[in-house]
């Protein structure tokens, strides 16, 4: 029964650090590519999932939501998220421009520069934003754990695109833009892997101990 549990978790944790591997390779391949202009209507977004993007408009900035509890190199801040209006369209694209530290007191909020009139975007195109647990949240402030897409728009009245940009490219805000790579923990993966099958080892080997001892 051990040795089977621990081949079972073992190939999981294995299969996991395969799949990271996996993403961190199509992300590489991605960001060397020539980014895809986002269409000025409505597009599909497993085409573009991943994928080096750019968009050109005009950032709302009066709504900035603040993605909270974003650590970045040892210190407490927010991820920054504006929708950007398409130029020459009524669509709109959600980019996470970037990190901010919180200022000390939690009942103020970081001010960030957004650029002014036409601007153009590029980053990496993914289905949703960072996703944390939540209890309850207030949707009425600008500070969230989380923001949907489908709920955002609802919230703003706005038309999106079914993707959100992680911004790549500096706009002069200030803001840092060090993501997260998908590929991350590929070695606590392995080493789990490495334990579950050690244990397994260990559960045939114990089990033919016993066997033996029987038998004398």
């Amino acid at each position: 029964m051990a040795c089977a549990a621990g081949i079972v978790l073992g190939s999981w944790q294995a299969r996991r650090a395969e799949e990271k591997r996996a993403l961190g390779a199509e992300l590489d391949q991605a960001l060397e590519a020539a980014p895809i202009e986002i269409s000025t209507t409505p597009v599909e977004n497993k085409n573009l999932l991943l994928k080096r993007v750019a968009a050109r408009g005009e950032f709302v900035a009066e709504r900035t939501l603040f993605l909270d509890n974003k650590i970045r190199r040892g210190r407490v801040g927010y991820e920054v998220i504006t929708p950007l209006k398409l130029a020459r369209s009524s669509l709109h694209v959600l980019v996470n421009r970037g990190w901010i530290e919180a200022p000390r007191s939690r009942d103020v909020l970081p001010e960030v520069r957004t650029p002014a009139g036409e601007t153009r975007v590029e980053g990496l195109a993914l289905g949703r934003l960072p996703h944390a647990l939540q209890l309850k949240e207030d949707l009425q402030s600008r500070v969230r754990q989380n923001v949907d897409l489908g709920a955002f728009a609802a919230d703003t009245g706005l038309a999106l695109q079914p993707i959100v940009i992680e911004q790549r490219s500096d706009s002069g805000d200030g803001l840092l833009r060090e993501w997260p790579r998908p590929d991350a923990g590929i070695e606590r993966h392995e080493s789990y892997a490495l334990q579950w099958y050690s244990l397994a080892a260990l559960a045939v080997i114990l089990a033919a101990v016993l066997s033996f001892r029987r038998i004398g």
